[in-house]
């Protein structure tokens, strides 16, 4: 039995700035809390530690690492915290010295001193983190986590017994390499949104994927429509002014409208040359990026510091290319998106930690090149070269955030892998796919060697490239 990846398992719903430093710190510290349920020991606990390791200690206060930490474990739902309320929680924490643990018990916490920030890596992984919580019977409690990318979240054991214990289901169609899914579309004779909706239907009923499917799209909407109509300055202390704001003005001038599905509808009303489209994709992917990086709900896709490749392009389909498209094509868009990204994070990895940015805008150029390319009417096989096409050209794309903030170059590769979507997509569509040369299966194959090769300075631990060519005064 394989493991089974759902799109909704590659596109979640959760608190920036990132899926790996701060939605996986977050849900491991949901799962130290059930962890210490399951034992009777939270009513017992009189301190808790938290001790970060490798990437996540070195660029950790740039990630807001430690806010996650504080927010999960004072029992808050990074899917469903109002985001208003964040900064209440932090200061009470701050200013108290306390931390509601689990929402259920009130203990000391001096976050200085309660949260560690080491660099020595762990072996395992390089998103390491161990809690420890103290008992009042002088009882010690420890479990380690590894954030690998994506808000997904492992322990080591689950390698180490070469066992997967963590199976949901048992797909009709399992996909591993992106030629069985390939197999399957052909003797199937369906679409890669086909297969991939067919799976789905293995775990929960149509209602509840047709729901959560618009309801990722509603969230990435949401975050457009925001990022768009907010201007300032971004926290973190580089004082990057948003763009999409002004970008925005300048394109839709003085429409009406009052809601981010009638300014869906008014964008499709606005001139669209080549000039303008090009704008209006780097707008999109602008603003979901500027959202995230104020600790703002966007979707990961696959990642929080990718988060804006796949919302743009499909917004570009949706007001550019397809004025007719509605929740059909959304959910289908959706669809292969996620498949693909699960392609990659089976193969290779999603984790910028591991792999460099190649391994987020990377993978979510290439998510978002094939979803568009089957929406514009491409085969499956053109579908897998869109994909194939976008990742080629990010190989070897190093992680190197200045000041460990997911910001610079972070926000603006958004906008460039999104473009890079766009253009794989239409070179795939012109292509007869009997004269494709590289297969995906081989650049997943690829892709990972090249992580392996990378130097570990250049995946998100801010010790090269941009993070060390570019000071904090030069900002």
């Amino acid at each position: 039995m394989e493991e089974c990846i759902s799109v909704f398992d590659m596109l979640k719903i959760g608190v920036g700035p990132s899926s790996s430093h701060t939605l996986g710190p977050w849900r491991a510290a949901e799962r130290f809390l059930a962890e210490l349920r399951s034992e009777n020991l939270l009513p017992k606990i009189n301190r808790v530690k938290v001790d970060l390791y490798g990437s996540l200690s070195l660029t950790g206060k740039g990630h807001a690492t430690d806010l996650a930490l504080m927010l999960g474990l004072s029992g808050q739902d990074p899917e469903y915290i109002p985001v208003a309320d964040i900064a209440g929680i932090i200061k009470f924490i701050e200013d108290k010295n306390e931390i509601n643990l689990g929402n259920e018990i009130l203990v000391p916490f001096y976050f200085l001193q309660d949260i560690v920030f080491n660099k020595n890596f762990l072996p395992f992984h390089a998103n390491g983190l161990t809690f420890t919580a103290y008992t009042t019977d002088d009882l010690e409690y420890s479990s380690t986590f590894y954030s690998i990318g994506g808000g997904f979240v492992i322990k080591e054991e689950r390698d180490t017994a070469k066992v997967k214990t963590d199976i949901k289901c048992a797909f009709p169609f399992p996909i591993n390499k992106a030629a069985e899914l390939l197999e399957y579309c052909i003797t199937e004779n369906k679409m890669v949104s086909e297969i991939v909706y067919e799976n789905e239907k293995s775990m929960r009923s149509i209602e509840v994927i047709d729901n959560e499917l618009m309801r990722i799209w509603n969230t990435m909407l949401e975050c457009m429509y925001i990022g768009c109509h907010s201007e300032g300055i971004l926290p973190g202390g580089l004082n990057v002014r948003r763009r999409a704001f002004d970008m925005h003005q300048n394109l839709i001038g003085l429409s009406n409208y009052d809601s981010p599905q009638s300014w869906l509808q008014q964008i499709r009303l606005t001139e669209v040359k080549f000039r303008q489209i090009l704008q209006w994709v780097s707008c999109f992917a602008l603003a979901v990026n500027e959202v995230n990086a104020s600790l703002g709900r966007v979707v990961t896709a696959p990642t929080n510091g990718s988060a804006g490749v796949i919302p743009s392009v499909l917004m570009y389909y949706l007001v550019i290319e397809n004025h007719k498209a509605g929740d059909k094509e959304i959910k289908q868009f959706l669809m292969v998106a996620g498949e693909i990204g699960s392609i990659f994070k089976k193969g290779s990895t999603i984790s910028a930690a591991m792999g460099g940015c190649q391994a987020e805008i990377g993978v979510s150029s290439s998510m978002a090149a094939a979803a568009l390319c089957e929406l514009m009417g491409g085969t499956p096989e053109q579908v897998l070269m869109a994909a194939e096409i976008a990742m080629e050209h990010h190989l070897g794309m190093t992680c190197d955030p200045i000041g460990g903030l997911v910001q610079i170059p972070c926000i603006e590769r958004n906008t460039m892998g999104a473009i890079k979507a766009i253009n794989a997509a239409e070179l795939a569509l012109a292509t007869d796919p009997k004269n494709a040369k590289v297969p995906l299966d081989k650049v997943v194959d690829t892709m990972w060697q090249t992580a392996k090769d990378m130097n570990n300075k250049y995946k998100e631990t801010s010790e090269g490239g941009l993070a060390i060519a570019v000071n904090l005064a030069d900002c």
